[in-house]
């Protein structure tokens, strides 16, 4: 009994800052609606592909994986070349509006050349959203509390994406598979309303207070009454001479 009694007061002692509950957030958002498509995909594909078979998939999931790949790391190199983090915003709305617009599609098509192209559009939605989620959340992790805010996400995405692959069967089973691309569709703008009314918290405008000194720190107010973060100030210090 004392150990649960010790283990909730640790427990309520963690905080959390709000960018990084944002984005655990935005993040189970996306992969909740994910989680609806992928257990039945393959399903999808050998009854409502027009000529599918068991090689169609095998080629989906190639094009699906060698893309993304492709594309993943030339994108993080260049977010990489770019001071302060309205780049990595931009395109990780960007990436999940994408990654909405390929489940929509997947509700309209019905031939195999269809398929494959909506794939490597699923794979540029991931490739834009991976390398600009993991830069904004990883500057923002709270000190002392990195592996458990990585953990949390972790269990979030996987506690949804469990329970949504097991509602997405029933779905497809009583509504067919266009329910599911919708709801999807709709979970990736949720994800991308989360991140795009949010933009504050990520880069602070011109009007921000406290903006500090050049190549310091500043804080900045989140909204709420009291909560701020710690965001990097990204002016060079030579900038004045």
């Amino acid at each position: 009994m004392r150990f649960f009694n010790f283990f909730d007061f640790r427990f309520r002692q963690i905080k959390i800052n709000q960018i990084i509950r944002h984005f655990i957030w935005a993040d189970l958002a996306l992969l909740a609606g994910w989680g609806l498509i992928e257990p039945v995909f393959a399903i999808f594909i050998l009854e409502r592909i027009a000529g599918a078979t068991v090689v169609t998939i095998g080629i989906a999931a190639a094009i699906y994986w060698l893309t993304k790949s492709v594309l993943q790391v030339p994108i993080a190199v260049m977010l990489d070349k770019t001071d302060g983090e309205k780049d990595e915003y931009w395109v990780l709305t960007t990436g999940l509006l994408l990654a909405g617009l390929t489940a929509f599609s997947f509700a309209l098509i019905d031939q195999i050349w269809q398929l494959y192209l909506v794939k490597v559009l699923h794979a540029a939605a991931f490739a834009l959203y991976i390398p600009s989620w993991y830069s904004i959340f990883s500057n923002h992790l709270d000190k002392g509390h990195r592996s458990l805010e990585f953990s949390l996400d972790s269990t979030a995405i996987g506690i949804a994406a469990g329970i949504t692959g097991f509602f997405g069967s029933i779905l497809v089973k009583y509504f067919g598979f266009a329910t599911i691309f919708i709801i999807a569709g709709v979970m990736c703008l949720l994800s991308a309303s989360i991140i795009f009314f949010s933009p504050e918290m990520i880069y602070p405008n011109a009007h921000t207070r406290g903006r500090g000194k050049p190549g310091g720190r500043r804080r900045v107010r989140l909204g709420r009454r009291g909560n701020s973060a710690i965001l990097g100030d990204h002016t060079p210090k030579n900038i004045n001479k």
